[in-house]
């Protein structure tokens, strides 16, 4: 009797709770929107920009599976990734910048069908992410979609403070000024910004006077280097051509004034950013040193190559003024005033002139020679070679602005003073020659049949070949010999230029 008073008292405690329960998806429990967190990675840098940030997220979802992610930066466009971290560069504006970061997780409570809007807690996220695997930008049947469910109404945030650094900027190793030069010249510079070099916005470039704004020329920020010429030598403040590194097909629009001519000058560089902030000027030459910047007296430029200390300046001095040239040539002593950049600021230096005569000792500048003479030429240019040479050089090297043959060279150890050149055999009208001290390694060519007329030669065989030519055109005359110790005997050196300069290139004195 006890034992069915105990069966009856659990069956009827049963009956009660099953009818408590007797369907429960009638009263279903609500599905609990997911929660979401955010860290940055310990090794992203914040600051100096761009930033490149590496930030992780996750979500937990109390009632559901996790399936994705919407995140922002401007709290507008929302981005959806099933990812849990990205690495994100973020670039300073033209201030002081705050980013703020959002993320909200995705749980899978959704409605099976793909949508073409989503809005939750407000929010329009726009339509369903989806793969599209026939690449048309639109979603079809079939495709993969992410079925999206409740979002995190509280989204993860976190700001990122960004700090604008201000630009740097000095001048590069290749940038030193002779202290005499013609009106054309050839900077560089390092500039960079911790923000990121591309925060540069403009390098700006002035003569002689930073607080002369109106001359002050804006370059692109990504400019490093530049040459600056003119060949206007009537005006007091001539306009500069700015060759953008170097470059003859890449002039800047704008023209660069206030050169002085016949006068000490002095350029100014600065680099300024997306928000203003300015290295400040700096300049050069340095402080106790002076650039000297001489118009150009005449047509005629005289290039001293010539390194040994004997007499050679002042013998050719002497020719041009016998020759009744004085005040009316040039001279460029590339030993004493080397330029930088040189190949680009010589060769915009000789196009300042119609002429050229160029002597140098034993060894002579021979790749600015083959860098520089054929252009000259093509530009109309007329040139004059007086040198000689190492004892081994490249002929590939010389051949590339000489008519000679590659394949042949004459050499002799030695030519004692005395010996003759002649051009009997040759063009009688042009002098006879006499070396007037020992010469020692001296090299003459064979020439090529094409593009070249043989001129000097030695009568007594002393050397095979030819040592003074001319290109085919006449636009180009050589010697293998330093004319200044080639005045014996005659003295015909002055016939010779004579007849070089005045007769075949047509200088006038």
């Amino acid at each position: 009797m006890k034992k069915l008073s105990v069966f009856i008292l659990i069956l009827f405690t049963l009956s009660g709770l099953y009818s408590c329960y007797d369907n429960p998806t009638d009263n279903p429990a609500a599905n609990k929107p997911p929660e979401t967190g955010l860290s940055l990675i310990p090794d992203s840098s914040i600051t100096p920009q761009p930033t490149k940030l590496k930030v992780s997220w996750w979500g937990d979802d109390p009632d559901g599976n996790i399936v994705g992610f919407y995140f922002t930066w401007d709290g507008n466009s929302w981005s959806f990734t099933s990812s849990n971290d990205s690495l994100f560069a973020l670039q300073i504006g033209a201030a002081d910048t705050t980013y703020l970061f959002q993320v909200a997780a995705v749980d899978n409570g959704g409605n099976g069908i793909y949508d073409n809007d989503i809005n939750r807690n407000g929010t329009d996220y726009g339509p369903e992410p989806f793969l599209d695997a026939n690449n048309n930008g639109s979603y079809d049947q079939g495709e993969k979609f992410y079925d999206i469910g409740l979002i995190d109404p509280t989204p993860a945030k976190l700001n990122f403070p960004l700090r604008n650094t201000a630009p740097t900027i000095g001048w590069n190793a290749l940038s030193t000024l002779p202290d005499t030069s013609f009106p054309v010249m050839s900077f560089g510079w390092n500039a960079g910004d911790l923000d990121g070099d591309n925060t540069i916005q403009k390098i700006n470039i002035v003569l002689n006077d930073p607080a002369d704004t109106a001359n002050i020329v804006s370059l692109y920020g990504n400019i490093r280097n530049v040459t600056l010429r003119t060949n206007d030598f009537q005006s007091g403040n001539p306009g500069m051509d700015i060759l953008l590194e170097g470059q003859e097909n890449n002039i800047y629009p704008q023209k660069l004034y206030g050169l002085k001519y016949n006068d000490v000058n002095k350029i100014y560089v600065e680099a300024v950013d997306i928000s203003g902030a300015s290295t400040g000027f700096i300049s050069l030459p340095d402080s106790g040193k002076t650039w000297y910047v001489k118009k150009p007296k005449g047509s005629l430029l005289i290039v001293d190559d010539y390194a040994l200390p004997d007499n050679a300046s002042q013998f050719y001095a002497s020719m041009m003024d016998s020759l009744g040239l004085s005040g009316k040539y040039d001279v460029l002593d590339l030993i004493q005033n080397p330029l930088p950049y040189r190949n680009v600021t010589f060769l915009q230096t000789m196009r300042l002139f119609k002429y050229a005569y160029w002597y140098a000792d034993n060894n002579p500048s021979l790749d600015l020679m083959a860098a520089t003479s054929q252009k000259f030429i093509d530009a109309g240019g007329r040139i004059a070679f007086s040198m000689q040479f190492l004892q081994n050089i490249d002929l590939a090297v010389v051949s590339s602005f000489l008519p000679i043959n590659t394949d042949t060279l004459y050499s002799a150890g030695s030519i004692l003073a005395g010996t003759q050149l002649s051009t009997d055999l040759t063009d009688p009208s042009y002098p006879g020659l006499t070396i007037t001290s020992a010469l020692y390694r001296i090299k003459s060519f064979s020439l090529s049949s094409f593009g070249s007329v043989p001129l000097y030669y030695f009568p007594n065989n002393e050397l095979s070949g030819y040592i003074g030519f001319f290109n085919n055109p006449k636009s180009l005359f050589f010697i293998g010999l330093p004319l200044n110790k080639c005045n014996g005997g005659s003295a015909n050196v002055k016939e010779l230029l004579q007849k070089v300069l005045i007769e075949d290139f047509g200088v006038t004195p």
